[in-house]
């Protein structure tokens, strides 16, 4: 190619030259390994194999979910065997701490002895039954002679009362249970009524 002021016709055309080609075979050479190469990388960015990676890439990505989500099935499947395995044994130990209060109840009842005997061998079964709910977590709500609590107690019946001050708890009806800090069920309670106090 001719140089116009110093400047090759493709220069001037437009065309980007980088460098001058060597005279001869290996002109041609050159040419063709150029052409060679062009060709592949024209043909890894052809829209087919661009679209053959993506499709590769979303069957990859929809066999990880699938297995993500078979994963979790089952992980949700043992948490729930496992709620229910310890719903269905979760009172086992407490019946357990029980029993031997329901065997001294047994023994009393094939007894036969005194009314006096009787009743101290229910009282010795009584406390036995007692520690076993305290060891358990089970306590008694204080009532009588404490100030009426509405988040213990339950008043049955309010008296006019000259000698306890007013809102006293005068007699327990019923035993109030607490489990651990939770209420099981309150106390059954009379409370005094005295406006004067």
């Amino acid at each position: 190619m001719g140089k116009v002021n110093g400047k090759s016709q493709a220069e001037m055309a437009g065309l980007d030259v980088e460098h001058e080609l060597p005279a001869g075979n290996d002109n041609e050479r050159l040419l063709e390994s150029r052409s060679s190469e062009s060709t592949a990388v024209s043909d890894a960015s052809t829209p087919g194999a661009e679209l053959q990676k993506l499709k590769a890439e979303r069957d990859s990505l929809l066999d990880r979910l699938a297995r993500a989500q078979a994963e979790f099935e089952n992980a949700r499947r043992r948490a729930s065997k496992e709620q229910q395995d310890f719903r269905d044994y979760a009172s086992f130990d407490t019946i357990k701490s029980l029993l031997p209060v329901l065997d001294s109840f047994e023994r009393a009842l094939q007894t036969k002895s005194e009314a006096a005997d009787f009743r101290s061998g229910v009282e010795l079964i009584y406390k036995q039954l007692q520690d076993a709910l305290v060891k358990l977590g089970v306590r008694p709500i204080p009532a009588k002679g404490e100030p009426f609590d509405p988040r213990y107690h339950e008043a049955i019946e309010m008296v006019e009362s000259a000698d306890a001050p007013d809102h006293e708890v005068l007699e327990e009806l019923q035993r109030g249970y607490k489990f651990k800090d939770r209420l099981l069920r309150p106390a059954m309670v009379k409370v005094a009524k005295n406006p004067g106090k």
